[in-house]
């Protein structure tokens, strides 16, 4: 048990006197397909070792206690009072209410937690939060859903509290990743195809710009209104029920006279994204780890210019891993407007890589970049 698990636990045992279950939620890392699993895309994300810890009891009461160590905050209120507050408040208290909404008989409970990892830097903080909730109290209440019936719970209660439309590829793989490996998600068919995945001379290194612009939330709904707005002009004039359906993206250039400029370069960016992410996972069966992270690049690409959710930060830093000779792909991951990058990188010029990014970064925008190495772990569970 590792020391932000064992604080987790004394704190709960000082705090409610009892001993608790402990549980962790990780975040995740997406490989490549970013932006397309709200659009039936595929995407390959991935648990990692940063996450979220929590220490949960019954308490035989109605009453249910929240504390979070990272925010020092707390709130308490009865099963019967669960509604919309705000911040963090809304992630666990939505799950509650998607528990309700399938008429199943919650109980009261103390739940404590807290983690390491960064809040807005785009892996997934909040799914960690609503998976770690959700898991443990299907295990102590004894609901009996399944790993997968849980991941959507907790992709309706982002939806429904925080009102953030997201896809499912989050709670998914804080759910159902595996050690060592990516899942290549169908997100039209909610089913995952597992790569074991071996890059030994390689890290997985995140760099988080240490901005977070105030337009994402509100961008990302909007570039979701622009996706269903394309989609549907593609059902009036052809075949298409889903960008899935458009298996050349080359066939959308036709369609580029019936769209605002905005909504086709949307389009144009699902399509390729959906047809790279299926290269990627080819390249990643055959361990071609230089011609995948080539695709990482292309993404990033589409993710500036056409979808438009990156900033001057994050392309900077993709800009110097471009100029070094031991990295091999990046991009910016997540949302966009800032938060990370994700890099893979040789070994052996990690260390040189990281130290000329950072010193070149502060230098430009007077910020001090962080930097995460992450391994690839199993989803949320129970901490025996």
């Amino acid at each position: 048990m590792n020391a932000t698990a064992v604080k987790v636990k004394d704190c709960f045992k000082e705090k409610f006197n009892k001993e608790p279950h402990l549980y962790y939620s990780p975040g995740r890392i997406n490989l490549i397909g970013e932006h397309v699993d709200y659009n039936d895309g595929f995407v390959m994300p991935a648990a990692i070792d940063k996450g979220i810890y929590f220490a949960i009891a019954l308490n035989n009461t109605e009453q249910v206690n929240f504390y979070s160590i990272d925010f020092n905050e707390s709130i308490s209120l009865s099963l019967s009072e669960v509604k919309k507050m705000d911040t963090w408040k809304n992630y666990v208290l939505g799950v509650l209410y998607e528990f309700q909404q399938l008429n199943i008989p919650l109980k009261g409970f103390d739940c404590l937690f807290g983690g390491d990892i960064p809040i807005g830097a785009g892996i997934s903080s909040s799914a960690a939060l609503e998976g770690g909730i959700a898991f443990g109290l299907n295990e102590l209440c004894g609901f009996g859903l399944n790993k997968k019936e849980i991941a959507l719970l907790c992709q309706r209660a982002e939806h429904n509290f925080p009102d953030v439309k997201c896809g499912i590829m989050d709670q998914y793989a804080n759910m159902l990743g595996e050690k060592n490996s990516f899942i290549l998600l169908d997100c039209m068919n909610i089913t995952h195809e597992t790569i074991r995945v071996n890059i030994d001379g390689y890290e997985i290194v995140l760099i988080n710009s240490k901005v977070h612009h105030s337009l994402a939330s509100s961008e990302y709904n909007k570039r979701r209104k622009e996706c269903e707005e394309g989609l549907n002009i593609l059902k009036n004039h052809s075949n298409v029920q889903s960008f899935r359906d458009v298996k050349n993206p080359e066939i959308i250039i036709g369609f580029e006279n019936k769209m605002s400029t905005e909504v086709f370069k949307r389009c144009q960016y699902v399509v390729e994204e959906i047809d790279r992410t299926k290269k990627a996972a080819k390249l990643l069966k055959e361990n071609n780890i230089e011609a995948f992270g080539k695709l990482m690049f292309q993404t990033h690409e589409g993710l500036k210019n056409l979808y438009q959710v990156s900033c001057k930060e994050l392309d900077f830093l993709v800009d110097c891993a471009a100029d070094n000779k031991d990295v091999v792909g990046s991009r910016l991951m997540g949302g966009g407007f800032g938060g990370c990058t994700i890099n893979i990188v040789k070994e052996k010029g990690v260390s040189q890589f990281l130290s000329e990014t950072l010193t070149a970064y502060k230098k430009q925008f007077n910020i001090d970049a962080e930097v995460y190495e992450v391994n690839v772990i199993d989803g949320t569970g129970k901490i025996q």
